[in-house]
């Protein structure tokens, strides 16, 4: 059966926005360059904000930690915020309130008065991030464009992995810790004043009632499973506090999608989640992120404790990673052209997988150069990975509606990078633990020391000091101990990615449909979708292309 509903053109582009549609996407990317960058720049001046400000090992998380809660808690509702009143809109007063919490942290003089800024910080990161991959989508109408065009966007997210760490190592060798929020001004002004004048204005045209509940749930429901993740591996995840930020997060989360499904002016369509190009893509990006991250923070404890690269030396030394992933993210879109969807993110699945396992068997003394090489592997199954399903979550969603899309696809990068540092953390924490205790009892230690000595590898170092003649045995006990503990860690995210992949297997469709599947698969549907440019943008052919 075959639909007959005619297609009405939605909003044609200009055709000067078409014509300057590759200079949009590096205004774009250089926005989302500033948030990227800024989550790994912060990493290396942790040991100067707490000699300078003498921030307990508690303060120094919630630096980090403030941001990441009001960040993924808002994201929900900033991008439905961004499709209703303008995605440029909200761009611009992101990079404002961003570049006013940088100088605010920078400005602070105590440790609460950074988690403070930090958290506030989140509010511009949350408007920045959904808004740039929302624009995108409606810059780059042609399906083929707006594959390229995410591959490059998802490699700028890889580049800032490198960037952060050098940058700041560089601004520390030469000024003080404020100079890591200094650095996020410039940047900030430079794609403010570039997006002013090339970023076009779009938002949902079709005007439908404000969800405050909606978005009240979302808030509370997000930042609430947050914070259980995170204070899970430090307090416990029996304690108090965490359990009830994982109930209070089931109840809100469970009454927003109730909510959802009820109101007639939903922030979010949960209707889309039946789609299994969106659903399968979305989970995938999770479980990815649960991987990278879990693996990134293993990995910076190695280069850092186990080889003695200083946080400077440790960044330099992922830019093969960052380099790996810039190259191969574009040249995904073009493979996706050729192989399907499907071929390639199973590829890139094997790949992180084959990376994990190659990884798992590195000792304290393996060179650097093997391990950044299984490093690379892994980056580029990434690279294969993240464009080609985030370009399925975003073309699986009505164009008006990229907004709430787009931040949806970052709340399960968000969601799946936390999980991956809490569990595998965890995980590793413990293996380490148990592993060394047999070290502990050889070097004669008391049950203080010995307690100390199995809190981190960190903490056993220091406990070397007191050791005399038997320091350097323990500290070679201590990183065995640790690398040992490291490679538990990553077979189980490499285990943990199988479920990708079996879900890849066998819900992601091969390509998108085309509009005539779309039509039969859905005639009562198949017109309000999604209307798409798939002639050249300039021309004048528009059709469905129900994705």
């Amino acid at each position: 059966m075959t639909s007959t509903t005619s297609l009405p053109e939605l909003d044609p582009l200009p055709p000067h926005v078409h014509d300057r549609r590759w200079a949009i996407l590096a205004v774009l990317c250089l926005s989302l360059l500033i948030i990227v960058m800024d989550n790994t720049i912060l990493n290396v001046a942790i040991p100067s904000l707490m000699n300078e400000l003498g921030a307990t090992n508690s303060q120094i998380q919630w630096i980090i930690d403030s941001y990441v809660l009001v960040f993924a808690g808002l994201l929900l509702t900033t991008g439905s915020l961004s499709d209703r009143f303008g995605r440029k809109g909200a761009l611009q007063v992101g990079i404002v309130l961003f570049g006013i919490g940088s100088a605010s942290a920078a400005l602070s003089q105590t440790a609460n008065q950074l988690i403070f800024t930090r958290a506030f910080m989140g509010i511009g990161g949350a408007l920045i991030m959904p808004a740039t991959l929302s624009i995108l989508a409606n810059v780059f109408r042609d399906p083929r464009e707006r594959g390229r065009a995410i591959a490059v966007w998802a490699g700028f997210s890889g580049l800032g992995v490198a960037i952060g760490p050098v940058t700041g190592g560089l601004l520390l060798e030469h000024f003080s810790w404020h100079s890591v929020f200094w650095v996020n001004l410039p940047i900030g002004l430079l794609a403010l004043v570039a997006g002013a004048f090339i970023v076009p204005t779009s938002r949902d045209p079709r005007q439908t009632r404000l969800d405050p509940l909606g978005a009240l749930l979302s808030i509370v429901g997000l930042a609430s499973l947050l914070f259980g993740i995170i204070e899970g591996p430090t307090k416990g995840w029996t304690h108090p506090l965490v359990v009830g930020g994982f109930v209070v997060a089931a109840a809100a989360l469970g009454s927003f999608v109730a909510w959802e499904l009820r109101t007639s002016a939903p922030m979010i369509d949960m209707s889309v989640f039946r789609n299994p190009r969106f659903s399968a893509a979305s989970g995938t990006i999770t479980l990815v992120f649960f991987a990278l991250f879990g693996s990134l923070f293993l990995m910076t404890q190695y280069w850092q404790l186990v080889h003695g690269y200083s946080p400077l030396e440790a960044g330099v030394r992922l830019i093969p990673y960052a380099a790996t992933m810039m190259i191969v993210a574009p040249i995904s879109a073009r493979l996706v052209e050729r192989a399907g969807t499907k071929r390639i993110v199973l590829t890139g699945l094997g790949l992180i997988i084959t990376g994990l396992l190659l990884l798992s068997t590195i000792q304290p003394g393996t060179p650097y150069l093997v391990v950044i090489s299984f490093f690379m592997v892994m980056a580029g199954g990434m690279g294969m990975t993240m464009a080609p399903a985030t370009e399925s979550v975003m073309g699986s969603l009505p164009r008006e509606k990229a907004g709430v899309g787009s931040a949806v696809n970052d709340t399960t990068r968000q969601v799946g990078g936390a999980l991956g540092v809490a569990i595998i953390g965890s995980i590793v924490s413990s293996v380490y633990a148990g592993r060394i205790i047999d070290a502990s009892a050889a070097a004669g230690l008391d049950n203080d020391r010995a307690a100390l000595a199995g809190a981190s590898l960190s903490s056993a170092q220091r406990v070397a000091g007191s050791l005399g003649s038997g320091a350097g045995s323990f500290v070679d006990a201590a990183n065995q101990s640790f690398v040992d503990a490291l490679s538990v860690g990553l077979r189980i995210s490499a285990a943990i990615l199988m479920i990708a992949v079996v879900t890849v297997w066998k819900y992601l469709p091969a390509r998108a449909p085309t509009p005539h599947a779309a039509a039969e698969a859905d005639p009562a549907t198949a017109s309000p979708v999604r209307y798409e440019e798939t002639a050249p943008l300039g021309g004048a052919h528009v059709a469905a292309a129900g994705e």
